[in-house]
C-alpha cells in the first residue's frame, strides 16, 4: 500500500465519529435521490409508452346527435392544427345486467368497425374484435369484470338486445367502456338519445392551452351547443400518474434537505479535521508529502465513508421504492416496474462528485499551509476569542459551569454555526413532518366525512350471479330505516346519503351521484370554494370532476344513465379524494323524476347532548336488524394505503435527518471537548464535579439549539406550505386553507424546542466522555 493510502486508511480509522457522520449523511441523500429520480422516470412511463404505441387521442369530443349530421362532423378533420382524426362514431349510454347479477351500472358504448389505425388504436388484451351484431368488447377499465362469453342484457331501450362478450380491450385515453359494430348501435340507442364521438390528434398538444385551442378550432365552425362534453389526454395522463405524482414534491423537499445537509456535514467535518490536524499536516509535509497529496488524503478520507454510504443509500432507495411503485403496477397491463440503472448511476456519480468537490474545497487550506507554520501552530482557540461572552455570562445569576457552557459557542463561532446549521435542517424536517401528518389527517377526515356520531352503513349490493332457484335477499328500505332512526331515543340531527351511478357526456366510466335526504352540511364535507347545496337542481363536485369535465362553478352538467337525463347546476367545489373525484353531490329530490335505485343508502346521525353513543348504537341496531342493516359508532372508514406509505416514509426520512443532525452536533462537541481537555482538567482540579462537567458541555449547545429551533419552525412551515399544495395538485386536488393551516401555538413552542432536543442529544456522548475523564490524565494532555 502506498504512503498516501496508509494516511487515508489511518485517518478513517482514527475518526470513527466523522466517518459515521459522512456515511449516514450520504446514505440519506442517495436514498431519497434514488427514490425521487426513479418515481419521476417511471410515473409516466406506462402511459407514455402506451399512448405512443396506440396513437392516443389528444382530445375526444362528444356531440349532440340532434343538432348536426355525421357529414358535418367529418369536416372538422380539416380544422387548423388537426394532424389526424377518427370518427364520427355513434355513442350511447346504456345500463347492462350480466347473467342475472344485481343492479347494473351505466356505461358508454361506441360503435366502431375495427380497432383503429391512426387515432386511438384500441389494444385487444383478450379475445377478438366484434364482427357482427350480438357481440361486444368490454374495456379492461369498465365497471363490469370482463369475462369471455358473459351475456349482457340491455332492457333500455325497450326490448333491448342481449350481447355476448367476445373480447377485452383497452383504450389508452379511455374513450369508451365498450365497443360494438356500428350496425348494433340503433338497437342500443333510445329515440332522441345517443350522440357522436370524434377523436383528434393535434400537431401541438403538450399543454392545456394548446388542447383548448385545438378544441376551439374543431368546434367553432359547428352550431353552438353541439359539443356537449370533451376529455383531454392530459387529464387521463394526470389520472394515470396520480399515485406517484403525489410523492414527487415530498421527495424533492427531503432530497434537497438531505443533499444540502450532506454538503454542509462533509465540508464541516473536513474543515474541522484540517483545523485540528494542523500539526499532523506539518509532519506529513516535512516527510515529503506534496500539497496535492495532502489535499487528496483528506478528500480520500471523505470519499471512503461516502462510498459506503452511497452503496447503502442505493439499497435503501430500492427498498423504499417497493411500496410506492407497487401502486403503479398493473396500469395499462405493465409488468413489475423497476428502477432504471441509469438513475442509480446518475445519483452515485452526482453525490460522490459533490462530496469530492466539497471535501476538496474544505481541504484546500491544508495544501496551502507552510510546513514551518503548520508545525508551530497549536490546536487551541485564540486566547482572546469569546472572552467578552465569558465575562458577560459570568455576571449572570447562573452556576459557573452553566455560564462557561453558554459562552463557549462564541469562542468557536464557525464550529457553532456549522452545528447550528445541522440542527436547523433537523428542526425543519421535524416541523414539516408534523405538519404533513396533520394535513393528511385533514384530507382523510374530508374523505371519511366522519362528523357523525353514529352511522348505519349502506348494505353491500350483490353483484354476483344468482344460483338457480336461490331466494333473492330482500333489500333494506331506506325510508323504513329513516323512520326507525327518527323514532329512536337520543336522535339529534341526521341525514341519509344514497349512491347511484350515472355518466356525464365526454367522460367514460361511471360517476357516483350522492343524493342527500336531509341537511348534510354538518356531515364533515370540506368546501374549497362556492357554497353547499340548498335547493333541488344544485350540486357540489370535487376538484377532479371540474378538471375532467372542463366546467366551472355556475355551469350545468347533465347526468345520464338513469330513467331520464338529469341536469344539475354546480354551486360549490368540495374536497373529496374518493373515486378519483368523479362524484356529484346533490339533493335527493333532484333525482326524483329519474327514479334512481336507492339500494345503497347510508344514514348519518348526531345524537343529542348527554346520550351515550354505545347505548344508542345497541338500541338502534336492535330496531333496524329486521331491515337487514346495523348501526355502528363513528364515521365511515378513512383508511388509505397512500397515506400510510407517506407517513411511514416521512417518519423514516425525518429520523434519518435528525440522526444526521445529532451526529453533526456530536462531531462538533467531540472536537471541542478534545481541544479543551486540559482546560477541563484544570476545572476538575479546582473542584468541578462530573455532573457540573456534563452541565457545562450540554449548555454549550443550548444557545445553538434554541436559535436553530426558532429558525427551523418558520422555515419548516414555509416548506410545508409549498409541498402540501403541490402534493394535492399532483393528484388533482385543490386544498382549502384548513388543510394547510394545521399548526397551533402550543405545538409551535414544542417544535421550537425540538432544536434544543436535537442539540442536546448530539452532545450527550461527549459530555459523558468529558465527565469520566480523569483529572491527572486531562492535565497531562496537550
Amino acid at each position: 500500500m502506498s504512503a498516501l493510502g496508509k494516511v487515508v486508511r489511518s485517518g478513517v480509522r482514527r475518526r470513527r465519529v466523522q466517518t459515521l457522520v459522512i456515511g449516514l449523511a450520504t446514505m440519506m441523500a442517495v436514498a431519497v435521490s434514488v427514490l425521487g429520480g426513479s418515481l419521476l422516470v417511471v410515473s409516466g412511463a406506462p402511459f407514455d409508452d402506451a399512448f405512443a404505441k396506440q396513437h392516443g387521442a389528444h382530445l375526444s369530443v362528444q356531440f349532440d346527435v340532434g343538432n348536426l349530421s355525421a357529414g358535418q362532423l367529418s369536416k372538422s378533420k380539416d380544422a387548423e392544427g388537426v394532424s389526424s382524426a377518427a370518427g364520427p362514431f355513434c355513442t350511447a349510454t346504456v345500463t347492462p345486467r350480466s347473467d342475472g347479477a344485481g343492479p347494473g351500472w351505466p356505461m358508454t358504448v361506441v360503435g366502431r368497425g375495427d380497432t383503429g389505425q391512426d387515432v386511438d388504436v384500441v389494444a385487444l388484451l383478450d379475445g377478438r374484435w366484434p364482427t357482427r351484431s350480438g357481440e361486444i368488447v368490454l374495456s379492461a377499465d369498465s365497471s363490469l369484470i370482463p369475462t369471455m362469453g358473459m351475456k349482457l342484457a340491455f332492457s333500455q331501450p325497450s326490448g333491448g338486445p342481449t350481447l355476448t362478450v367476445v373480447g377485452v380491450a383497452r383504450s389508452v385515453t379511455r374513450t369508451a367502456d365498450a365497443w360494438v359494430v356500428p350496425s348494433q348501435m340503433p338497437a342500443l340507442t333510445a329515440p332522441g338519445s345517443g350522440g357522436y364521438q370524434m377523436l383528434y390528434r393535434f400537431t401541438d398538444a403538450g399543454t392545456a392551452a394548446q388542447i383548448t385551442a385545438g378544441g376551439k378550432a374543431v368546434t367553432e365552425p359547428l352550431p353552438p351547443g353541439t359539443a356537449v362534453g370533451e376529455q383531454s389526454w392530459l387529464t387521463v395522463k394526470k389520472t394515470a400518474e396520480r399515485d406517484t405524482a403525489v410523492y414527487v414534491p415530498f421527495l424533492i423537499a427531503f432530497g434537497a434537505l438531505g443533499l444540502v445537509m450532506s454538503v454542509l456535514i462533509v465540508g464541516n467535518v473536513v474543515a474541522s479535521d484540517v483545523g485540528t490536524g494542523t500539526h499532523r499536516i506539518g509532519i506529513l509535509k516535512a516527510i515529503g508529502f506534496t500539497p496535492a497529496q495532502v489535499v487528496r488524503a483528506y478528500v480520500g478520507q471523505a470519499l471512503i465513508p461516502a462510498g459506503v454510504g452511497t452503496v447503502l443509500g442505493v439499497l435503501a432507495g430500492h427498498l423504499l421504492a417497493v411500496p410506492v411503485m407497487a401502486e403503479t403496477e398493473e396500469v395499462y397491463g405493465t409488468s413489475s416496474l423497476a428502477i432504471a440503472p441509469w438513475v442509480d448511476l446518475a445519483v452515485i456519480a452526482g453525490v460522490l462528485g459533490l462530496v469530492a468537490a466539497t471535501a476538496w474545497a474544505s481541504a484546500w487550506r491544508a495544501g496551502r499551509l507552510r510546513t514551518v507554520d503548520a508545525l508551530t501552530v497549536g490546536r487551541t482557540a485564540s486566547a482572546g476569542r469569546g472572552r467578552w461572552a465569558a465575562r458577560l455570562a459570568g455576571r449572570l445569576p447562573l452556576p459557573q459551569p452553566v455560564a462557561l457552557g453558554l459562552a463557549r459557542p462564541f469562542a468557536r463561532p464557525a464550529r457553532a454555526l456549522a452545528m447550528g446549521t445541522a440542527v436547523l435542517f433537523g428542526a425543519i424536517a421535524v416541523t414539516f413532518t408534523v405538519g404533513m401528518g396533520a394535513s393528511l389527517g385533514e384530507v382523510m377526515k374530508a374523505k371519511a366525512h366522519d362528523a357523525a356520531d353514529v352511522v348505519v352503513p349502506a348494505p353491500l349490493p350483490d353483484f354476483g350471479p344468482q344460483s338457480p332457484g336461490a331466494e333473492k335477499q330482500p333489500q333494506a328500505d331506506p325510508a323504513a330505516v329513516a323512520a326507525a332512526i327518527e323514532a329512536a331515543a337520543g336522535t339529534g340531527k341526521y341525514y341519509s346519503a344514497a349512491t347511484v351511478r350515472a355518466t356525464v357526456s365526454g367522460l367514460t366510466g361511471t360517476i357516483d351521484v350522492i343524493a342527500f335526504a336531509g341537511d348534510a352540511s354538518w356531515g364533515g364535507y370540506t368546501m374549497v370554494s362556492g357554497r353547499w347545496i340548498d335547493k333541488p337542481g344544485e350540486a357540489v363536485v370535487p376538484t377532479q370532476f371540474l378538471a375532467a369535465t372542463g366546467v366551472r362553478i355556475g355551469d350545468a352538467v347533465t347526468l345520464h344513465g338513469l330513467a331520464e337525463p338529469v341536469r344539475v347546476r354546480i354551486v360549490g367545489e368540495i374536497l373529496d379524494p374518493r373515486n378519483d373525484g368523479m362524484q356529484v353531490f346533490t339533493d335527493a329530490s333532484t333525482l326524483a323524476a329519474a327514479h334512481p335505485d336507492l339500494t345503497e343508502t347510508s344514514h348519518h346521525i348526531a345524537v343529542t347532548s348527554g346520550t351515550d353513543v354505545s347505548d344508542y348504537v345497541e338500541a338502534l341496531t336492535k330496531d333496524v336488524a329486521s331491515l337487514g342493516v346495523s348501526a355502528r359508532a363513528g364515521g365511515l372508514d378513512a383508511g388509505g394505503d397512500m397515506v400510510v406509505t407517506l407517513n411511514a416514509l416521512s417518519a423514516i426520512l425525518t429520523l434519518m435527518l435528525v440522526a444526521v443532525a445529532a451526529l453533526g452536533v456530536l462531531n462538533g462537541v467531540l472536537l471541542d471537548t478534545r481541544e479543551r481537555v486540559r482546560e477541563i482538567g484544570v476545572h476538575k482540579a479546582l473542584g468541578m464535579t462530573p455532573r457540573q462537567t456534563i452541565a457545562m458541555v450540554l449548555t454549550s449547545v443550548v444557545v445553538t439549539g434554541l436559535i436553530a429551533g426558532a429558525l427551523g419552525v418558520p422555515l419548516g412551515m414555509a416548506l410545508h406550505g409549498w409541498v402540501i399544495p403541490a402534493m394535492g395538485a399532483g393528484v388533482g386536488l385543490r386544498l382549502p386553507g384548513s388543510v394547510v393551516a394545521v399548526y397551533h401555538g402550543a405545538e409551535l413552542l414544542l417544535l421550537a424546542l425540538g432544536g434544543l432536543f436535537i442539540a442536546t442529544l448530539g452532545a450527550l456522548l461527549p459530555a459523558g466522555w468529558a465527565a469520566r475523564a480523569r483529572t491527572a490524565t486531562a492535565l497531562r494532555t496537550e
